[in-house]
């Protein structure tokens, strides 16, 4: 089998059943595991993200798709020598990844010159924990390792039960603001609601398996969260450190702000974690009940995916931590 990811996370769940071996293709930004690195790319970026910040890649954006045109292209003549007979792709955001319009179009425009393969096109669009979970069986009925995807979910869904009776034994239920962009502000979409509802917090600013919706910075004043975590879609680590600290201290009210005067805002590997809707959305979920329950949940996080936020905020007593 020769198959060509158009997803990162279609890629971790790929190497995750064993598969690694039969990719040949993957995007421009399928970075785990290590091995993925090594494979051709066949996707690129119509817009230069290098040295803007996240209000001009927002604006850069917004005139893309509002022109009709694509953010992402796919190297049709690399796409044809690499032969695949399987493509995975998403339906899920034209923004984070190749929109699936796309490759069908490049799909059928390619047929005379793939007609001896007609490669399948297999495509997610999770909104839910649980719809991920899914996204892996499919991969596994696509590619005939039903087993190995079913004995990867079943280990997944065993972490996520170990989360829900830890977070039983929590004697607070804080209020957790995540922002996936920093300038405009996002709030949480999709599955992340739902992540910081099981990792025992109560989520603001954003619907439970829904799109990410811009949010006035009055909401957030509103909302009043006790913990907040800037996890920017894309981002690593240190991009997020610094979009962070450019934008959010010069906030008005910021410093006022339950989880900064009690030192709880958190900046997170968004391009690893939270928006990768793979095998390691569980690894999120126990980053999240780390952040949120630190004494109860202490080391559950992978290490190195966050840090504390330090703004200039005056220290006061918090809420208990459990």
């Amino acid at each position: 089998m020769r198959i060509v990811s158009l997803l990162p996370s279609a890629t971790e769940i790929i190497y995750a059943l064993g598969l690694g071996d039969h990719v040949v293709g993957v995007t421009h930004e399928c970075d785990y595991p290590i091995d993925a690195q090594t494979k051709p790319a066949v996707t690129y970026s119509t817009i230069d993200q290098n040295n803007i910040v996240s209000e001009e890649i927002d604006h850069a954006v917004r005139s893309t798709v509002q022109s009709g045109l694509s953010l992402y292209g796919l190297d049709e003549a690399l796409l044809v020598e690499l032969k695949p007979d399987l493509i995975v792709t998403q339906a899920l955001c034209d923004v984070c990844a190749v929109s699936y319009s796309l490759v069908e179009q490049t799909v059928s425009h390619l047929m005379p010159a793939l007609r001896d393969i007609a490669p399948r096109v297999l495509s997610f669009a999770p909104n839910s924990l649980e719809d991920i979970l899914d996204t892996i069986v499919m991969t596994g009925a696509a590619t005939e390792r039903d087993e190995q995807a079913s004995a990867v979910v079943q280990q997944l869904h065993t972490r996520i039960e170990n989360v829900r009776t830890h977070v039983a034994q929590a004697t607070y239920t804080p209020r957790v603001a995540c922002f996936e962009w920093v300038d405009p502000l996002y709030g949480p979409g999709h599955w992340l609601p739902e992540l910081v509802h099981i990792a025992g917090g109560i989520s603001g600013l954003g619907s439970e398996h829904q799109d990410s919706r811009r949010v006035a910075w009055s909401d957030v004043i509103a909302f009043a969260p006790e913990i907040i975590v800037v996890t920017p879609c894309g981002m690593n680590l240190d991009q997020t450190l610094e979009e962070a600290s450019r934008v959010l201290p010069y906030r008005a009210g910021w410093h006022a702000l339950p989880a900064v005067r009690a030192g709880r805002v958190y900046v997170v590997d968004g391009n690893s974690y939270f928006s990768r809707p793979g095998p390691r959305i569980v690894e999120s979920l126990e980053l999240l009940a780390e952040l949120i329950h630190p004494t109860l949940f202490a080391g559950w996080g992978p290490q190195g995916a966050w840090l504390p936020f330090h703004s200039r905020a005056t220290q006061s007593t918090s809420a208990p931590i459990s």
